[in-house]
């Protein structure tokens, strides 16, 4: 009997069920067929000439109201066996037929008659014996519920232990369908549960091969997205431990990980790698960052002479001998197979890879190779894009090193430190410029951009600072010149060609200026485009020095420059920072402000302090600060008077110079060459200048003369003749001192000279002074 009558007619004969069945064998479609009699359809049937008659059909009643009508006869019944027959002896799926209690009934076989030895020796014995299932429970249990239910399962996979491989397992995919009779057309409405059938597949070459389609996916995705060697190699182990091996090791060429360039060829067996990256097992051979080279006459080393993608059995280790730790390692994780990757690029070698299937994991195949191969392909692009940032990071860090002061510039009036953070783009920078008249000058700017184009660019903007601090300008004016040179390198770099990288990225930077004058204790500031600095007094109230911001360097734009002149008592502190640290550096709460509450600790510990105190950002690294604590200009230190404007101010002059020199074991050549040059200066401002005359000397980092007067003409130097009366000061000024030069105020100009004092005489003068 059919599952399925071919149609339905209720109590007068007319159809009101029709099944696809019936519409091949009896010609009209479903909505043709419903409403008709059954005789007009036994009737059309044999005008059609069909071979079925009335005589192959067989009538029942159904649970419910009406009749059903199923093919019947010899020929049914013998199709049916001959369907049986194919279906346990030549069809590639193997079929368990189970009774209620899960037990085998009968069992396919495709290369036999299904009554073969097989179901003879396994009829009886429960299911989960038959294929050795690893969770029995879980599988009875969807089986059971099918029984249950009647709701075929279809495709649930299965773990089992593999047939003759030890160390393997299978995967079965099991599609379970109830087997019952009368499929409910029985008078009572009920069906008898025969059982259940599950046909088998075993899906162990595909389940493998879509866990290496996974596994190769997941490096894709993750392995490459960062430009950091060490966690590109722990991208890699993330990606493959434990969803494709068990145990996974990367190691790199020592100098790879340094940026250095990896030698083409087989890699020298003396070559020291570093284990980058593990995952999975217990304690490793060798823990991470151990660098060693690998021992000869082991699979490790064959890998890295032939550049061979290799499976290697590990049942028998053979080459323990050769590396003892490693091979106890493999012991200690029960490895049975491993996989060798070399990392190569280009025919260069950057390290390797190392898998281990341990336990009753499958063991690695040589289908394994090529999804490894390109998973190693990946890894080492990876890698030597990692390798060359870090090429360029470290030429741009040794430059930026190279480009900013190497060490604080010692000044009795002002101390400075600075605090530069690893990492970034080398982008900031800063500076102490020594000025006349005792004067500090501090720098701090920042660059928008990255690398070498960054230090390169920082290190041309603070020689121009330097270059234009030495002309003595005001911080606006200073910064205003900049201005000219920020644009002229930016109009530079557009002329360039359109294929340089330089040319689609504008110059864009930031500067800050300060000058502190120890004799008036205070500070002029100006800003392109830079932050405010942060003042901390003595008793530790701190806040921004508001100073009016003008336009970034290399803009378009060109406003004014506004400075700002601020007080400064004795023993504050000055923090002038780059843009990353302002948010850091709230009078209030940030960390900045909270590592600067005590301002009686050494610089060199502040800057600790804050360097302590910074959260560990992306955003922070490269970012930089300069701390200055700034002093009154010692008394002892300098000397000033103000002269009469007559012809007797020079001789008053070289008294003064002469008797403050001996004080200061200033003597010598040294002595007689600044009262020459304090005589020459004098006589200067007397014959061209105007009143006031004053004098002033000081001693710091050398031995400066300050000649001012009411004049704002400025001095230049002149080539005498040979019978030339005069024209010879400046000129003599210039072969006496180190420097010279002129520097302008409101109220007239200073003409200055400084000259370098023996180490003799300035550790006398040191001593004396109780400095």
């Amino acid at each position: 009997m059919a599952d399925a009558p071919l149609m339905v007619v209720d109590g007068t004969g007319v159809v009101t069920g029709w099944s696809r069945s019936a519409e091949q064998r009896f010609g009209p479609a479903t909505a043709e067929a419903l409403g008709l009699h059954v005789m007009d359809v036994l009737a059309q049937e044999g005008e059609r000439g069909g071979e079925g008659t009335s005589e192959g059909l067989r009538l029942a009643p159904l649970a419910g109201e009406g009749w059903g009508v199923w093919t019947a006869g010899e020929g049914e019944d013998a199709l049916g066996r001959a369907l049986l027959d194919v279906m346990f002896t030549q069809a590639h799926i193997r079929v368990h037929v189970l009774d209620p209690d899960l037990r085998l009934l009968r069992i396919s076989d495709p290369s036999a008659d299904p009554d073969t030895d097989e179901t003879a020796r396994l009829r009886g014995r429960p299911f989960r014996e038959v294929c050795a299932f690893e969770e029995p429970e879980r599988m009875e249990a969807y089986v059971r519920e099918v029984l249950r239910t009647g709701v075929p399962g279809v495709e649930r996979r299965f773990r089992a232990a593999a047939e003759g491989r030890p160390g393997g397992r299978r995967t079965l995919s099991l599609t379970a369908f109830r087997l019952q009779e009368g499929h409910g057309t029985r008078q009572d409405g009920h069906s008898t549960v025969l059982g259940v059938s599950v046909s088998v597949v075993d899906v162990t070459e595909r389940v493998q091969r879509q866990v290496r389609d996974e596994a190769l996916a997941a490096v894709r995705d993750s392995v490459g997205r960062t430009l950091d060697v060490e966690a590109t190699c722990r991208d890699l182990a993330e990606a493959l431990v434990p969803g494709y091996a068990d145990v996974g090791a990367v190691e790199v060429v020592d100098n790879v990980l340094r940026g250095e360039n990896p030698q083409p060829g087989p890699l020298d067996r003396d070559v020291p790698l570093r284990r980058a990256a593990y995952g999975g097992g217990s304690e490793p051979a060798h823990p991470l960052g151990d660098v060693r080279a690998v021992p000869s006459g082991t699979p490790y080393q064959r890998a890295l002479s032939d550049l061979r993608v290799r499976v290697v059995p590990l049942d028998d280790i053979t080459w323990a001998d050769a590396d003892p730790a490693r091979a106890r390692s493999v012991r200690e994780i029960g490895a049975h197979s491993l996989l060798l990757a070399p990392l190569t690029l280009r025919g260069a070698v950057l390290g390797l890879v190392s898998l281990y299937r341990c336990g009753d994991s499958e063991p690695f195949t040589e289908a394994d190779i090529p999804v490894v191969e390109a998973m190693a392909s990946r890894t080492a692009l990876g890698i030597d894009n990692a390798r060359r940032y870090v090429h360029e990071y470290t030429i741009a860090s040794a430059l930026q090193r190279r480009l900013l002061p190497q060490s604080p510039v010692v000044q009795p009036a002002v101390e400075t430190h600075h605090l530069l953070i690893p990492g970034g783009g080398a982008g900031c920078w800063f500076d102490t410029v020594a000025l006349s008249g005792a004067r500090t000058a501090l720098v701090v700017g920042e660059v928008a951009e990255s690398g070498i184009h960054a230090a390169t660019t920082m290190g041309q903007l603070r020689t121009v600072v330097q270059a234009l601090a030495a002309l003595d300008l005001e911080p606006d004016e200073l910064l205003a010149r900049l201005y000219d040179t920020a644009g002229r390198l930016a109009q530079e770099r557009a002329q360039l060609p359109a294929s340089d990288p330089l040319h689609r990225e504008p110059l864009t930077a930031t500067c800050a200026y300060a000058v502190y004058d120890p004799f008036t204790e205070t500070c002029t500031v100006a800003s392109a485009g830079h932050p405010a600095p942060l003042v901390v007094t003595t008793d530790g109230a701190a806040s921004f020095v508001e100073v009016p911001q003008g336009p970034p360097l290399g803009t378009l734009d060109r406003e004014p420059v506004a400075a700002v002149t601020f007080p400064v008592r004795e023993g504050s502190l000055i923090a002038l920072h780059s843009a990353a640290l302002s948010r850091h550096a709230e009078p209030r709460s940030g960390a900045l402000r909270q590592a600067l509450s005590r301002t009686d600790r050494p610089l060199r510990d502040l800057c600790d302090t804050i360097a302590y105190a910074l959260p560990d950002s992306p955003d922070l690294r490269g970012a930089a600060l300069l701390l200055a604590r700034t002093h009154a200009m010692p008394d002892d230190r300098y000397a000033a008077w103000e002269l009469p404007y007559d012809k007797t101010a020079p001789a008053t002059a070289r008294r003064l110079t002469s008797k403050t020199l001996a004080g200061w074991h200033v003597n010598g050549d040294t002595g007689d060459a600044t009262e020459l040059i304090v005589s020459e200066l004098v006589t200067n401002a007397v014959r061209y200048g105007s009143p006031p005359v004053e004098l002033r000397l000081i001693l710091d980092r050398g031995l400066t003369c300050e000649i001012r007067d009411g004049s704002t003409t400025a001095p230049y130097m002149k080539y005498a003749g040979a019978v030339d009366e005069g024209g010879r000061g400046l000129f003599i000024i210039s072969q006496l001192a180190s420097l010279w030069g002129t520097r302008y105020a409101a109220e007239g100009k200073t003409v200055w000279s400084e000259q370098a004092i023996p180490e003799e005489a300035e550790d006398d003068g040191d001593a004396d002074a109780g400095v």
